[in-house]
């Protein structure tokens, strides 16, 4: 007796059924996956001996990016698609290695912001350098400009809808 069937989808009605994935369509998803897995995998892997998490590089950036280097911890929480709470902890752990600080926020005794210290500052400043050749070595010398350009145009959109989805279009 044969178990195996076509899909999963096969015993969904029909109404039910989203059209399944060609083999070309199935490839690119893995594909796609297995891409930004193993990239952030590796990432990861090369700022772990300067103490930090692909999560901790990402807020010390942000935070670099904005005007007096703070952010509200709620808008620093859909800029790094992390939730309220994961947010705070991961804030907690890097006021514990001197990264960030929170203050309070001028006429709102409820918001906070976090806060790229001087010495955040610094350590992503001797990180970046090493970061980006590992970005480009990694993912973008691997495609030629053309490449790079149909890239983008393809997944441009992608993300676009996302952040729409999110509210943040």
């Amino acid at each position: 007796m044969d178990t195996h069937t076509a899909s999963p989808a096969a015993d969904t009605p029909a109404e039910d059924r989203a059209p399944w994935l060609t083999a070309q369509e199935q490839r690119l998803w893995r594909a796609h996956l297995d891409v930004s897995r193993l990239l952030e995998y590796q990432l990861g892997r090369e700022l772990q001996p300067h103490g930090l998490a692909m999560n901790d590089y990402e807020i010390l950036v942000v935070l670099s990016e904005e005007s007096k280097r703070r952010m509200r911890m709620t808008d620093l929480a859909t800029a790094t698609l992390q939730s309220k709470s994961r947010l705070s902890h991961q804030i907690t752990r890097m006021e514990k290695s001197g990264l960030v600080v929170r203050e309070g926020c001028p006429g709102d005794r409820r918001g906070l912001y976090a806060v790229l210290t001087d010495k955040g500052w610094e350590v992503l400043r001797k990180v970046a350098p090493e970061h980006v050749r590992s970005v480009r070595h990694h993912f973008i010398d691997r495609f030629d400009e053309d490449q790079i350009a149909a890239l983008y145009e393809a997944l441009a959109p992608v993300a676009e809808h996302l952040r729409a989805l999110r509210g943040r279009g």
